[in-house]
């Protein structure tokens, strides 16, 4: 997907945009949104009317008035700022995305006959229309494919340049629209109107157009409208004890007090931070329906991955000849190779070239013999070679014993004796207990020993999986496999459970007793089997080039289709909530520190007895007023970067990775405002603001 280098937080496309994003979002339509922000611009105007009375009626005291409310509405803006950023990040994006855009026309069927079509715009295309795409044709919309096989260039969706097969039946028939096909032919049937195809939805999402509040965003402006309304109370109370003490305090000491002790950092951050999770997301390549699944995939206690692909390279490998007695490895491995020559799985090719490797067995000339091939079917599930009068077979063991006990029920071969058949299985069922595949080989109805066919678990994945349990994650694999073959790999894998001979009933079974105990579950899946399951899910990940009924099932879509993404989309959800709770313990520990560093120095001349607790030695009550409003603005400017990069996340476990950030941010935010509002004090005073 990435057309272009994503656009930094410095680029001009992003700067000049948001810089006049801040001053649209003034908009009091807008500012609502935000509860804490919304009363900082409400004292803002009321200040700004006070002012111009003052000004009117030749007040004193107008420079230092000035000063307090121009940054409350740098206060304003620069949150306002932040925010306008993050969604700048995604509307560069979404520019790309319209350039991958092609207003293409359509070869609309008129009937099954692939040479009855009509030309009409894309745009005319309806749900259920059947359309011919060749080979230079644009797809026009989002769709399945019903008939044919063609190679498609993916790369408006994925960034890759490498083609790859779409085809009908199975789990790769969905197309996506603005795609081109290179070769050959096919027939699509459109999922998608004009205007809600996938592209038409990513744009949408990744610049925010879609965009709604979590249920963690809202929980936490209701509690910063709460300490908003604390504050409100508090600050309420001041003017009757400055009265009590034969003093009083101006309207915009009350405001400027009032506006830097509530939680204006985190209220300015917090709609930056969930725009920044998703954003992340998309540079990731992975496209989440919504914030909610983002979140989710932060709080996730169980991950099912699918074993083959996801766990191991999906390519099984023949890594050893097991001879019954009698037969030699060698004698094995040619008999192996022969009836492998014609087999261009990579079963059969890995067959070829460890014969090859380990006893020096070349390929032979089986033309010249006369050769004849027999493919693999899902009725023998055994495949091989006849020639010479030399037939040779290898598949399952139980299709080979069945195939040498007909063949010894009809005449053709010498019966085979009970003790080989045992022997054959149990080195077979070594294989099977060892986490491997066992493919027996017969030759002319004698049985010669056992193929060992190996998944070759993905290096580094054991210790991803031990990172995932330091995250307190339960990861499960699901396997097709039986239990033997699945216990084997899962503890090679490292994996915590196993799920195996998975039907789409057991998948959807096991994630909801995992919900059933409470637990979110996390999931991907490309098949229209895997859309019970991924609809389920707390998160469901479907791959780009699954099925449509898989993409729509998910909340999320890897647009590389990459199963492994799972573990660092879980790892991207934790970093957004986070992030969220980090600026959120720093925000409070700032306005704690800022309470007690201004409001001694404010109220000394009324109760003298405060100097004692002056400890920042502010020179007046004027420059920590304004020195504490001054850096109330600017702390919201300096933790932008943060809040869109996000705080890094490490697998540390919750309760140490909860002592890491109340130490950084919880401690963070208490000194650093003792030191900023006093180099603020110094370089104002020095200056003569006050």
């Amino acid at each position: 997907m990435s057309q272009s280098k994503p656009a930094g937080m410095f680029d001009a496309r992003i700067l000049g945009p948001a810089f006049r994003g801040a001053f649209k979002k003034l908009d009091p339509r807008v500012l609502a949104k935000n509860p804490v922000m919304f009363v900082v611009a409400v004292v803002s105007v009321l200040c700004t009317v006070l002012f111009l009375k003052d000004l009117v009626t030749g007040a004193e005291g107008l420079g230092f008035s000035f000063q307090i409310i121009l940054w409350l509405w740098f206060t304003l803006l620069f949150a306002n700022f932040a925010e306008a950023v993050a969604e700048g990040r995604g509307k560069a994006q979404a520019a790309s995305l319209r350039q991958t855009r092609t207003d293409a026309s359509a070869k609309l069927l008129a009937g099954t006959d692939a040479t009855q079509w009509r030309d009409v715009p894309g745009e005319s295309l309806k749900v259920g229309d059947i359309v011919l795409v060749e080979a230079g044709d644009i797809i026009p919309s989002d769709g399945e494919v019903v008939e044919g096989v063609a190679s498609v260039n993916e790369a408006a969706i994925t960034g890759e340049s490498a083609p790859v097969i779409r085809e009908s039946g199975g789990d790769r028939s969905a197309v996506t629209g603005g795609t081109q096909v290179l070769s050959d032919w096919i027939k699509v049937r459109i999922s998608a109107a004009a205007g809600s195809t996938f592209i038409d939805r990513m744009i949408a999402l990744v610049e925010g157009a879609e965009r709604q509040k979590t249920p963690n965003e809202i929980a936490l402006n209701v509690l910063l409208a709460g300490l908003t309304l604390i504050f409100v109370m508090a600050t309420a109370t001041i003017p009757a004890f400055a009265s009590y003490a034969g003093g009083h305090v101006p309207v915009i000491v009350l405001v400027a007090l009032f506006v830097t002790l509530i939680p204006t950092t985190i209220g300015a951050l917090v709609s930056a931070i969930g725009i920044a999770g998703m954003d992340r997301l998309v540079r990731f390549n992975v496209l989440a329906m919504s914030g909610r699944a983002v979140e989710a995939a932060g709080d996730v206690d169980t991950l099912l991955l699918d074993k083959t692909g996801t766990i191991t390279l999906g390519n099984r490998q023949a890594t050893e000849f097991r001879p019954v007695r009698g037969v030699t490895e060698q004698e094995l491995a040619d008999a192996a190779q022969l009836a492998s020559l014609a087999d261009e799985t990579p079963e059969g090719r890995s067959i070829v070239v460890l014969a090859k490797e380990k006893y020096g067995i070349r390929a032979r000339d089986m033309q010249s013999l006369g050769a004849t091939f027999v493919p693999f079917t899902a009725q023998s599930r055994m495949s091989g070679v006849d020639f010479d009068g030399t037939a040779i077979r290898k598949g399952a063991v139980d299709a080979v014993l069945k195939h040498v006990d007909l063949a010894g029920a009809a005449g053709v071969s010498p019966k085979v004796s009970t003790e080989k058949k045992r022997e054959i299985q149990f080195i077979a069922d070594g294989i099977a207990k060892a986490g491997g595949t066992p493919l027996a080989v017969v030759r002319n109805g004698q049985l010669l020993g056992v193929v060992y066919l190996k998944d070759i678990v993905k290096g580094g994945i054991r210790e991803r999986f031990a990172e995932l349990r330091q995250m307190g994650i339960r990861t499960v694999m699901i396997t097709g496999d039986n239990p033997m073959t699945a216990a084997a790999i899962a503890a090679e894998a490292g994996v915590d459970d196993f799920l195996a001979e998975a039907t789409p009933e057991n998948k959807l079974d096991l994630i909801r007793q995992e919900q059933a105990k409470g637990k979110l579950v996390a999931m991907c899946g490309d098949g229209t089997n895997d859309a019970p399951a991924l609809a389920q899910a707390d998160v469901g990940v479907a791959m780009n080039t699954g099925t449509v009924a898989a993409r729509e099932a998910g909340n999320m879509v890897d647009l590389d289709s990459d199963p492994t993404k799972l573990i660092e989309i879980v790892g991207i959800g934790k970093q957004l909530l986070m992030t969220r709770g980090s600026l959120t313990t720093f925000s409070i520990a700032n306005d704690v520190a800022k309470y007690f560093a201004i409001v001694p120095a404010m109220f000394v001349t009324l109760y003298p007895g405060l100097e004692a607790l002056n400890i920042m030695g502010l020179t007046s009550p004027q420059s920590a007023i304004l020195s504490a409003i001054i850096f109330n603005a600017l702390i919201i400017v300096a933790l932008i970067p943060l809040a869109l990069k996000g705080v890094t996340y490490r697998a540390i476990g919750a309760n140490a990775l909860l002592r890491r950030n109340l130490f950084i941010y919880g401690l963070g935010g208490l000194v650093v405002p003792f030191i900023g509002i006093k180099l603020i004090d110094v370089i104002i005073s020095a200056v003569g603001l006050v």
